[in-house]
Order: C-alpha cells, then sequence, then structure tokens
C-alpha cells in the first residue's frame, strides 16, 4: 500500500525562529531560583542581549574602519568582548562563570587574573576618544544591573540561545525589536504599580504624529520610562534622512531622554538600540533634580513629548526647586512646570515654535491652588491651542483615572482652547486590557488636526472664559453631555479619589500660609 505523501513543512520565518528562540531563553531562566517572574527574567535576558548586540555592532565597525584605513577604538576590550567568553557553546560555565560575571575579581576566562565583567563594563567611561558616548552608556547601564542567576550551567544555556540572534542582519533586527517591545508589554502585565513607565504605543504615535518633529529639531522626553516616546520619534525621523550628514544629525543631535529607574532605564537603552539609535542620551538622573529658576536656554529643547508619572510624591528637596507659590507634592505638576521651562523661546531650526504634547491624569483639568496657578502661567505665556480627552480604560488595567493629552506651543498668549474627544468604538462602554485602543481610531483627530472646525467631537473655549473661571480646563462636549450613572464604577470611584487628594492639597497649602502669617505677627 503506498505512503501517503507528507505535506511539506514550511521553513519557520524569521519572526517565528526568534520568537521560539526567546521563548526557549525565557523557558531555561524559569527554571533558575533566583529569578521571580518576568520583572526579573525580563532584565536578565535584556543585558545578556544588550552585550551580544554590542559585540556584533563592533565587528561590524571594525570592519568598516578596515575598509576606510581609519583606527578603530573598541568599546569593550577583550577578554571582556562576547566573543572573547560567551560565542562558543563549550566555554566557561557553572561557577567559573557567576564569578566571572558577578566577582570585582576574578581568574577570567583567558586565564589571567583581573576585574570581573560587571566590575569592568561599570568601569568604563570617557577616555577622550572616539567610543566615548558608548562607554558612558555601557558604564551607566551596568551600573544599574545584576545578575540574579544562581546557577551558572543555567545562565550558560541562556547565553548560547542568544548567541543564535544575529543583530547584523536588518531583518533579524527589525524583527527582534518588535518582539522586544512584545516583551516590554509583557513586563507591564507582570508590573503592577511599577507599570506606570509604559505608555500605550497607539497614544504615543498619536502624539508624535500631531507635533510632527523635524529633522534637525531636539526632541526631549524627560521622563522616558522604557523609551516609548523617544522610539517612535526616531522612526519619524529617520523616514526623514536623505543624506550621510541627516543621519549624522539624527543619531548625535535629535533625540534625549532621562529616566531614573535603573531597570526602564536599561530597557530603554536596549529599545532604542534595537532600532537603530547607536548612543542613546538618556539621563540616568531624576529630570526634576535642578533649579527650575537657572535652567538657561542652553539646557532648552524644540520639542517634548511624554507621559510623566503621575499620583506619585516628590520629596523636599525636589520641591524646593520650583517657585515657592508652584511647590506641590504632585509629580505631574511639577514635570508640567519642568516641561514649560524647557521649551525653546526662539523658533526651532524649522522655523516653527517650540511645542510639546504632555499626558495628564484629570485632575490637572480641574485641580486649584498650585495646579491652578501653573495652569494661569500655561494660558498666559503659552499658547495651549488643543486637550485631547481620552476615554475610560486606554491606560486599562493599571490605572481607571480619566486622562487628556495637552498640546501647547511658546509663542502664547492663548486665544482659545480647541478640544477633542475621543470617541469610544460604537458598542463599547470602555476599553479593557483584552479591547485596547487601536491607532487608527485617531484618524478622525490626525484629519481634523491641521483643518479645524466645530463639530460632534471638537469644540473651543475663549481664554477668558477659562481664565474667569480659575483656569478650570475640565470642559465636557456640549454636544454630548454623559451622565455620571453611566460611568462605571472604578472611574467614579478614581475620579472621587482624585478630587480628595486636591482638596488635601489644598487644605496643606491654606494651613502652610496660615502658620506663614503667625510667624510674621510673631516677629517683632
Amino acid at each position: 500500500m503506498p505512503q501517503k505523501r507528507r505535506a511539506a513543512v514550511p521553513a519557520p520565518t524569521t519572526a517565528q525562529s526568534l520568537s521560539a528562540l526567546l521563548k526557549s531563553a525565557r523557558d531555561i531562566m524559569r527554571k533558575d531560583k533566583g529569578l521571580n517572574g518576568d520583572l526579573d527574567r525580563l532584565p536578565l535576558l535584556t543585558w545578556v542581549m544588550f552585550l551580544k548586540f554590542l559585540d556584533d555592532l563592533e565587528r561590524q565597525r571594525e570592519e568598516e574602519t578596515l575598509m576606510t584605513g581609519t583606527p578603530f577604538v573598541p568599546t569593550v576590550e577583550a577578554p571582556y568582548r562576547w566573543r572573547d567568553w560567551a560565542a562558543r557553546a563549550d566555554g566557561v560555565t557553572g561557577d567559573e562563570l557567576l564569578a566571572f560575571v558577578n566577582q570585582d575579581r576574578c581568574t577570567r576566562p583567558d586565564g589571567s587574573e583581573g576585574l570581573g565583567l560587571f566590575a569592568y563594563l561599570r568601569s568604563l567611561g570617557g577616555t577622550g576618544t572616539a567610543g566615548d558616548d558608548r562607554r558612558e552608556v555601557v558604564a551607566t547601564v551596568f551600573r544599574g544591573v545584576d545578575n540574579r542567576m544562581r546557577s551558572g550551567y543555567l545562565l550558560r544555556d541562556v547565553i548560547n540561545k542568544v548567541e543564535g540572534v544575529h543583530f547584523t542582519a536588518s531583518e533579524e533586527l527589525h524583527t527582534l525589536g518588535a518582539l522586544y517591545e512584545g516583551m516590554l508589554r509583557e513586563m507591564r502585565d507582570a508590573a503592577g504599580d511599577s507599570g506606570e513607565f509604559y505608555t500605550p504605543r497607539p497614544v504615543v504615535r498619536m502624539m508624535v504624529q500631531a507635533l510632527d518633529p523635524r529633522l534637525g529639531e531636539l526632541v526631549l522626553d524627560p521622563a522616558s520610562g522604557t523609551g516609548g516616546f523617544l522610539v517612535e520619534t526616531y522612526a519619524h525621523l529617520a523616514a526623514q534622512v536623505r543624506t550621510v550628514e541627516e543621519q549624522r544629525v539624527l543619531q548625535e543631535r535629535s533625540l534625549e531622554g532621562c529616566e531614573p529607574k535603573s531597570l526602564p532605564y536599561l530597557l530603554a537603552q536596549m529599545n532604542l538600540l534595537l532600532h537603530g539609535m547607536d548612543a542613546p542620551r538618556i539621563d540616568p538622573g531624576n529630570a526634576l533634580r535642578f533649579r527650575i529658576g537657572e535652567i538657561g536656554e542652553r539646557e532648552r529643547v524644540d520639542v517634548i513629548l511624554t507621559n510623566p508619572p503621575f499620583g506619585g510624591e516628590e520629596e523636599r528637596g525636589i520641591q524646593d526647586n520650583f517657585p515657592e507659590d508652584k511647590r506641590t507634592s504632585e509629580t505631574a505638576l511639577l514635570f508640567l512646570q519642568l516641561i514649560m521651562r524647557r521649551l525653546r523661546r526662539a523658533p526651532t531650526s524649522a522655523g516653527r515654535p517650540a511645542r510639546a504634547a504632555v499626558v495628564v491624569p484629570n485632575g490637572t483639568l480641574f485641580g486649584d491652588g498650585v495646579c491652578a496657578r501653573i495652569k494661569r502661567e500655561l494660558l498666559t505665556d503659552f499658547n495651549l491651542h488643543t486637550v485631547v480627552r481620552l476615554p475610560n480604560g486606554v491606560f486599562a488595567p493599571y490605572t481607571a483615572i480619566p486622562t487628556n493629552v495637552l498640546f501647547f506651543q511658546r509663542g502664547g498668549p492663548t486665544r482659545e482652547v480647541w478640544y477633542w474627544e475621543h470617541a469610544l468604538p460604537q458598542g463599547r462602554k470602555n476599553y479593557t486590557k483584552t479591547q485596547p485602543l487601536q491607532f487608527e481610531e485617531f484618524s478622525p483627530l490626525l484629519a481634523w488636526w491641521s483643518a479645524r472646525d466645530e463639530n460632534e467631537r471638537a469644540w473651543k473655549v475663549s481664554v477668558e472664559e477659562l481664565l474667569a473661571n480659575g483656569c478650570n480646563l475640565d470642559r465636557k462636549n456640549p454636544r454630548a453631555g454623559q451622565d455620571l450613572e453611566h460611568q462605571p464604577p472604578e472611574v467614579l470611584v478614581a475620579s472621587i479619589l482624585e478630587k480628595e487628594r486636591r482638596i488635601v492639597d489644598l487644605l496643606e497649602e491654606i494651613r502652610t500660609e496660615l502658620n506663614s502669617a503667625r510667624v510674621v505677627e510673631a516677629t517683632p
């Protein structure tokens, strides 16, 4: 009896191969007793991939310098390069591998005595040569990284899997970038409260396209998180590159970030490297640490795109960096002041006003006290031209607090504020984790952006009316009123809590002013 011919199995695509490889590496990490969940596994996989990516990039650069005859200055030297200790499947493993990675001094894989891997990488710094920027990046990354794997044999298995990723192949690099973003979303899902630094990609893309940064303009995200705004902006600017000089501008004078938390800092660096940024310029400190009154034109930028953390509280030392009548512990309000201060006064290289797009919670729109004073400055010294009101669940399941995007620019004062209410898809009451916002839903907004008219989603309010009402920006769509009783309970609770926090902040301000008055009265 003739055998049936088996159907030919199609060869796996690059995406399938890389996805399977990374899944296999994560399955190996699940066996290790030192790692607890994706919040441990993803950083470990990231620093391993970072070193493989760096070595692949260095090899490519070395070949290019041989062709041009220019000297090559490596970022990482032997025996610490990936090729020296990681590339061979039968290379150093077990306790010997853990000692090399973790200890300050050890017997290195080449048999010599010297610094351990992490100790060496953390010691890298500027030497006045061509590789300085990348050395500083590597040193800063590894100052915030630890190896938590307890088994050197499992670590070797992970390294062997990552060796199969080819960072010099453009197709694999592009695919890996997409897979990596998927891993970032998974980490957000595992992070709980730590997921505050992730902004949904559709919101990021909408903000970037609305502001439309141009090559030659300097773009800043002072609360970079995992780098979503910077990656999207990099792709937006890369599409404008036509010459070698423009490529240099893109790489060296286009993007800046700031992220003080070690985990998102590492993830942002890797995210940008995977998407084509040679040496990302991300400040590892708190963007709020400088006195706002001392920020001059040299520190200002052309475009700011960000989703600053909200709901957090800053310490007294940070609050003291701000004007006395605008000090608050609310992180979002401090960032809003910083963003206003850091916008360049003069027109940009593209002849446009410096501009910003900022995600804020609903409480910022209706807040009194310090919040109202900040908004008054925003309306009188800047042109707050658009407020995009986002519906329930855009940031689900991490917060039910309604959010908005403020678009403002230099060249004020504001004359009128346009509002755009983003509508939920028909039949939906809110977005959810399983049914999230899609970028295509912003098409009506982007089509309306340059040729504005009032319609069922858009309306405008004069600045005189806003100023006369205590700078309350919380304006509802006059054509589509929504009764509170039809809002989800979690949204109502979040709104009540937000208002209660504002009341507490206002009472604290009153108490401070009363205490100050008593001190003045008591002074002889």
